[in-house]
This record gives C-alpha cells, structure tokens and sequence, in this order.
C-alpha cells in the first residue's frame, strides 16, 4: 500500500481533524443517499400510519401492505445502513488522520448497495412484492426483489472489509498510539457484528433467490424464520453499537468528556459480541420447532449478559457527562450539570433525547418481551413495532440525526442552514417517537395485530372488536406518527438547505473554537475532589437507580398483567 501525500488530506477548520480528501467524498455521498432513502422511507411509513389510524384508513389494503414493506426495508436497513457506511468511513479515516484503504472497493460498496435498493424499490413499487420487510415464504417475491438484497447485502460487506483494511493501515502507518479510541473501537464492534448479521442474510437470501427461480424446489418457512432473525433482528445490534458510540463521540465534542473507565467500557462492547445476537430469540418463543431449553437459556440467562453491557453505557455516557460538567465548575446539587446542558445545541440535545428513547423505551421493552411467559401475551402484535420503533427510531435515527449537525460542518464544510428549526427538531422528532412507541406498545398489550390494514375488521364475517381504549390508543399513537413525520421531514430540510444552501466554510478560514479537555479545566482551576456522597456522578447514580426501579415496576406490572389473562382460579 502506498502512504498517502499531505495533498490528498486537509486541516479542517471546525474539528481540527486531518481530512482525507477521497475519504470524506465517499462519506458525503453514503450520507446523502441515507437521507434521500431516510425521506423516501419516512412518506410510506406516513402513509402506513394514517392507514392504521381508525378514524383515517388512508390506503387500501393493496397499498398499505405495499407502504408497510417499503417502509420497512428503507427506514430498517437501507437508510441506516448507508449512514452507517458514512460513520465507519468517518470513523477509520478521519477521526484516526488516516487514508481510506482500498477507496475503489468503497465505491463498489457505494454503487452495490445503491443498485441492490433500487432493484427492491422496483420489485416493490411494482406490486410484486408486497412480502413485508421479513418475506417469509410461502410468500413470494419478484427474484429481483431477492437479488437486490443480495447485492445491497454484499455491498454492506464490503464496506466493512474496507473499514477494517483502513484500520490495518492506521496501524502500519502510525497515525495513532496506543489503542484504538474507544469511539472508534465501539465502530470496530458494530462492524464484526455487521459482518455477522450480512452472512447470515446471505446464507437464507440466497437460497431464497434460487427457490424463487425455479433451482430449489422448496424453503422450510421455519428454517428460513430462524435463519432469517439471525440477520434481521442483528441488523439492530449493529445500530445499537453504532449509536452508542456516536454517544461516546457526543460526549467528547460537546463537553470534552472522557469515558469514566475505558476497560470497562470496551468490555460492554465486547459483550455485545457475544451475546447480543441473542435477542433475535424473542421474535421465535412461539414458534415451534425449537426446544424449551434453547428458548429458556438463551432469554432467562445469556441475553442478560447483552442487557449489562447496555446498562453500562447508559451509565457510563451520562456519567462522563456528568464528571465533565462537575470539573467546569457545574458542581452544586445533584442535576445542575444537567439542567445548564446546552440544551439549545440539537447535536447535544439530540443525543441525550436518543439516551433516554432507547433506555427507557425501547431498552426496557425489549427486556421484558424477552421473557418467555410475557411474549406470550404481546408476541406478533403491535407491541413488536411499537418496541422497535422505540429502539431504532427514538434511538438510533436521533442519535444518527444528531451527529449529522456536526457532520455537515465537517464533512460538508458548510454552516447548519435554518438553525432556529435544528434546534426544534429533536425535541419535535423525539416526542412524537416517544408517544407513538409507547401508545402501539399500549394496543398490543391489548391484543391489537401487526401486520393488518383494519384493526376494526369492517365487514367481514367473523370480526373481533377491540375494547375501545384499543382504537383510543391507535388513533393518538397513529397522530404522533404523524408529529414524528414532521420532525423528520424538518430534519431533511435543514440537512438540505445547509448542504446546498448554508455558508460555505473556506478550506483556510480560522479555526473554531475547540470544547477544552475536562480534566484540564480542572487542572487549571485547582479542583480536585467532585460530586456528592462520596460518587463523581451522583445524578447520574439517582437517574441509574430510576431506569432500575422502572424495570422491576414494568416486570411487575407485566407479570400481574399475564395472571390476570391466565386465571387459574
């Protein structure tokens, strides 16, 4: 491999990171595509809503399924996953000043994954295959529907095989010491994961594929379920590794943060490693098939180990913040640090919003449908979208949202256009995910089922009437469906308007001013000892303590529910 001149990278004014220049277009052009797709995959998941919504019932059921599967495939992986060949690619090369290895192989990725999505919109758009996100036969699809997939699948692959190849060259060109940062090690983690979770899809895509045109002459549907969760439900662990680490890379910016023990936190990443992928067994605890053994070891014991390593982070990011906030001087009382948060700063308050979604929301939900006994209740209803809206969206999109106003600057080299809006939109974002999350959980605690156009079955025969409070809880879930809507689509026209129309940032202007290391800070000022109670972190502790007490109440609650429903009296 050839180093890299200092022509091909430039000092960039903002971060005051060494930018190579082929590095940064291809993290522009897999950003770019992620919003377009973010904005595509938004109007169906629009249109979705106002069809699940008793009162509207926008489309058809033609449509609708046609909308539920296109919303599914974009917002779930298309949209994510080209962002997150951007971060990897950000990552590698830029917050290590290095040169992207092998940058023709990253364009094959750009184009295979463009290609492959495309080729799916086509077979979707075209009627032909309204399968849903998870195409489970005997449901059959156009082959160029399974092809897409496959190639946008190999093109994910081979984003990740450049990311590590760019990592081998930081490494042999010294543009590190030490270890990797713990930001990028977090990269690291999602990408072996990644790798994980593309070789599963390939091992029952392509196969598929081959069924579909007449080479295989059968696919066991429940063969295919398992094998098909390996991929799907992992998809999702590599969001999580990713937006954990944009949370490490937020606290760092934004309050120069530094991790409250790095061992520690590297040890949650590799947790995730091993045992993440565990919770892909909640989508099959009502399949058969499958021995009780599996289901009880994998869901009562191992996936807890995944569930620590996340309860890590949700102590050691805010914790980080916290120490940070303490050594400025914020140090009286237990939440001044974070109520003098730059809460007008939609990088930080993004971020933050994405902590508190993915904990409260979609991280206790999850635990909880995990457990054998309550899947029962809510297995293939709208709780699942609900749970998944509260990971993936309330977590993962805000999270990715945030980082992308501290993107553009950097990468874009321009200013955030219409800032008054940036600063409105997480709030607006993450209220209407957080309601509709939690209200769809509500309707399918009582029975109501994904997957269908009508709840209220008009006109058919053997109808099944919901309670009431059913439909109540659809019609507000589906209204802030709606507010979530809107605070995408205000997402897409800052990023938009700034890319096209924000002030340019000259190559040679005058650096910004850098957030100032904590601990320097602290040094400077002569503090020594912070916090309360003998802990660096005591708020963080109390908020800790609460999200714990929120589980035993929801476990509780859960529980109670279940007896209620199983009388054996």
């Amino acid at each position: 491999m050839s180093t890299a001149t200092m022509s091909e990278f430039r000092i960039d004014p903002v971060s005051g990171l060494k930018v190579n220049r082929t590095a940064n277009t291809l993290v522009k052009w897999n950003a770019f595509a992620a919003v377009v797709f973010l904005l595509v995959g938004g109007l169906f998941g629009l249109g979705v809503a106002l069809t699940r919504m008793p009162s509207v019932q926008l489309l058809s059921p033609e449509l609708f399924y046609m909308a539920l599967t296109a919303h599914g495939l974009v917002n779930l992986a298309v949209w994510i996953i080209f962002f997150e060949m951007a971060v990897l690619y950000f990552l590698g090369a830029h917050l290590l000043g290095n040169r992207l290895a092998t940058p023709r192989w990253a364009w094959a990725q750009f184009w295979l994954m463009l290609v492959g999505a495309a080729m799916v919109a086509v077979a979707v758009l075209g009627g032909s295959s309204s399968v849903m996100m998870t195409s489970y036969p005997p449901l059959e699809a156009a082959p160029h529907f399974y092809l897409g997939l496959i190639l946008f699948a190999v093109g994910a692959l081979i984003g990740c095989f450049v990311f590590l190849g760019t990592l081998v060259v930081a490494k042999r060109e010294k543009t590190y010491s030490g270890s990797l940062p713990l930001v990028v090690f977090g990269g690291l983690t999602a990408c072996i994961i990644a790798i994980f979770t593309i070789v599963s899809g390939a091992l029952i895509l392509i196969p598929t594929f081959f069924w579909r045109v007449g080479l295989i002459s059968h696919i066991d549907p429940m063969m295919y379920r398992v094998v098909w969760w390996a991929f799907g439900h992992s998809s999702q662990q590599i969001n999580v590794a990713t937006h954990i680490s944009i949370w490490y890379l937020i606290a760092s910016l934004v309050f120069g943060a530094k991790p409250m023990s790095e061992k520690v936190s590297r040890g949650a990443f590799l947790l995730y490693i091993l045992f993440l992928q565990l919770g892909s067994v909640h989508h099959l605890l009502a399949d058969p098939g499958l021995t009780s053994v599996w289901k009880i070891f994998n869901t009562s014991y191992m996936i807890y180990l995944a569930v620590l390593a996340s309860m890590i982070h949700g102590l050691t990011v805010p914790g980080s913040i916290e120490v940070a906030q303490r050594k400025k001087g914020l140090d009286t009382g237990l939440f001044t640090w974070l109520r003098k948060a730059p809460w007008g700063n939609p990088i930080f308050s993004g971020m933050f919003l994405s902590l508190v979604g993915f904990g409260f929301i979609g991280g206790i939900t999850g635990v909880v449908m995990s457990v054998e006994q309550i899947n029962m209740i809510i297995h293939n209803t709208l709780y699942v979208p609900g749970h998944f809206h509260g990971t993936l969206v309330a977590g993962t999109t805000m999270a990715f949202m945030a980082v992308t106003y501290y993107l553009i600057p950097v990468v874009f080299q321009r200013k955030i256009a219409l800032a008054g809006v940036a600063k409105l939109q997480p709030y607006v974002f993450s209220l209407g995910a957080w309601v509709f999350s939690i209200a769809l959980m509500g309707a399918g605690t009582l029975g109501v089922q994904r997957r269908h156009a009508d709840i209220t079955f008009a006109g058919q025969p053997l109808a099944y009437e919901y309670p009431e409070i059913a439909k109540g809880l659809m019609d507000m879930g589906e209204i802030f469906g709606v507010i979530m809507a809107v605070g995408a689509i205000m997402f897409i026209i800052v990023v938009l308007a700034s890319i096209f129309m924000g002030e340019r940032i000259a190559e040679d202007s005058a650096p910004w001013p850098k957030v100032e290391d904590a601990d320097v800070v602290a040094e400077k000022a002569g503090r020594k000892h912070i916090g309360m109670w003998g802990l660096e972190a005591p708020g963080t502790f109390i908020l800790a303590m609460i999200l714990f007490v929120t589980i035993v109440l929801y476990y509780f609650i859960n529980f109670k529910y279940l007896s209620t429903i199983w009388s054996l009296s």
